[in-house]
This record gives C-alpha cells, sequence and structure tokens, in this order.
C-alpha cells in the first residue's frame, strides 16, 4: 500500500477524479438501461458502426477505473494528479454531457461537445506519451493504454456525430453522390490517422490504431448499401488493418529490445482535436 504522505497528498483532486469518474460511468451505464436504447434507435447514417463497435466503451471505463485506483500510489500520482491535473475530471464531464446530448438526439450540439472531449483527450495524450514515459506495468496499463484507446475511440466519434448533426437520415434518404463522397472521405481520413498512429514513434501507438481499425471493420458490417460504400469502408477496413499489424510489431520488437511503451513525436502526433 503506498504511504499515507503519498495517498493523502493531492487528495482533493483525487476525489474531484473519483467523482467524475462515476459521472462518466454513469452516464454511458444509462445509455443502456434507460428507457431509450439509443444504439439502436439514434440517426442511422452512412457511417453509423454496428452496434457492437461501442463496446469499446466497456474497456475504456475499466482501464480508467485502474487508473482512478493507481492515482493514490506514488507512481500514479505522478503522472495522474502532477501531470494530468484537472484535465481529468474536465474531460470526464465534457464526455458526459456529450453522450447525454447524443443519447437526446441533440446532434449538433453533442458534435460540438465531441470536438471538446476530442481536444482535451488530446491534452492529456500529449502529456502522457510526451512528457510521461511509462517506468512500470503500472504505467502502461493504467496510463498510457486507456488513453491511447480513448484518443483513437474520440477520434471515430467526432467523425460519426458530425455525419448525424449534418448528413442525411439513411432511413429515410437514399446516398447520393455527396454521401458517397464524404463517407468515402471519412473512412479515408481514419484509415490515415490509423497510419499516423502506427508511425508516431518507432513502435508506434497500438491501441490507439486498434480503436480505428475496430471502428472502420463495424462500419463495414453494418452498411450493405450501397455498394459503393460498403466496399469502401471494407478497403479501408483492411488498409487500417495493416497499420495495426505494423504497430504490433513494433510494440513486439521494443518488448524484446527490453523496452516499454510509446513515446510521442511531436512532428508525428495526431492532429485531432489540437
Amino acid at each position: 500500500m503506498p504511504s499515507h504522505s503519498n495517498w493523502s497528498d493531492g487528495l482533493f483532486l483525487k476525489i474531484i477524479n473519483v467523482v467524475a469518474y462515476f459521472l462518466f460511468l454513469g452516464s454511458n451505464i444509462f445509455t443502456v438501461t434507460g428507457p431509450r436504447d439509443i444504439y439502436y434507435t439514434g440517426k442511422e447514417t452512412y457511417v453509423t458502426p454496428a452496434p457492437w463497435a461501442f463496446l469499446i466503451w466497456s474497456l475504456i471505463h475499466l482501464l480508467l477505473l485502474g487508473t482512478i485506483i493507481y492515482q493514490f500510489f506514488e507512481g500514479g500520482k505522478q503522472v495522474i494528479i502532477d501531470g494530468v491535473g484537472w484535465r481529468l475530471p474536465l474531460l470526464a464531464v465534457l464526455n458526459a454531457i456529450y453522450v447525454h446530448l447524443w443519447g437526446r438526439h441533440y446532434y449538433i450540439a453533442a458534435f460540438v461537445f465531441a470536438l471538446l472531449v476530442s481536444s482535451a483527450v488530446t491534452h492529456i495524450y500529449y502529456i502522457v506519451k510526451k512528457y510521461h514515459e511509462p517506468q512500470s506495468t503500472a504505467d502502461e496499463v493504467f496510463v498510457h493504454l486507456p488513453f491511447s484507446l480513448y484518443h483513437g475511440w474520440t477520434t471515430v466519434l467526432v467523425i460519426l456525430t458530425a455525419f448525424e448533426a449534418f448528413g442525411i437520415n439513411a432511413s429515410v434518404e437514399r446516398a447520393g453522390v455527396w454521401t458517397d463522397v464524404f463517407a468515402f472521405l471519412a473512412f479515408f481520413f481514419l484509415e490515415a490517422t490509423a497510419a499516423t498512429y502506427a508511425f508516431s514513434s518507432s513502435e508506434g501507438d497500438l491501441p490507439a490504431s486498434i480503436a480505428i481499425s475496430w471502428s472502420l471493420w463495424a462500419i463495414f458490417a453494418h452498411q450493405r448499401h450501397p455498394a459503393f460504400i460498403h466496399w469502401s469502408a471494407l478497403a479501408f477496413s483492411i488498409l487500417s488493418l495493416v497499420w495495426v499489424v505494423k504497430a504490433a510489431i513494433g510494440v513486439g520488437l521494443k518488448i524484446r529490445n527490453g523496452g516499454r511503451g510509446i513515446s510521442l513525436d511531436e512532428e508525428r502526433a495526431p492532429l485531432v482535436g489540437n
């Protein structure tokens, strides 16, 4: 157990982090247990993924629970309290508001908050990757892993919410040329982001690349018509998988050489949310 001095240092922020985490968790639980299952009753667009894409929230919540516990230990306190600071509860509050607006189908407002969430995650991601090289397995699992996954996933959420806010309803309107073009560009952007993660350092950012690839495969699985969008999603899903493999090889090589973690190359850092 951590010493009393380490446990109590920054205690107020630690308590705020705990409260904010459960607010964040509760907002997502309500989307599943509430009277409306928003993953099946929301606006259908031509980039809407299969509902199982959102299972990634469960993994993010589980990892962040570890983050909240880890902040009470000396190693976690140095990164989460001294490094990330008040950005973590701010992120949790912004995310809870985003989920509430999205669940209520206020898609334009939700899009604005999706951008704010992405910006908050990006700032945390940059701080963690640039200034806090993992010193232990706990650092890797409870700090670097959740924010890598979170950063990749919020990039997807910005795209999905943009189409919900400004795109046509796929349940009642057929896709036109412009819908095909914007869907293609969205897939290209996501795949390119996965590539950016893979090349963000010598070993790449595997969790973030997985979040992007997972989402593209979910879009491919759900979007059956028109054929152009269906097969475009498949093509970019396959390409994103290439970048996942590249990042996995990089991580494997680093582990074999006795290293761990991901150090962010500033010039190649993903730009979404900055």
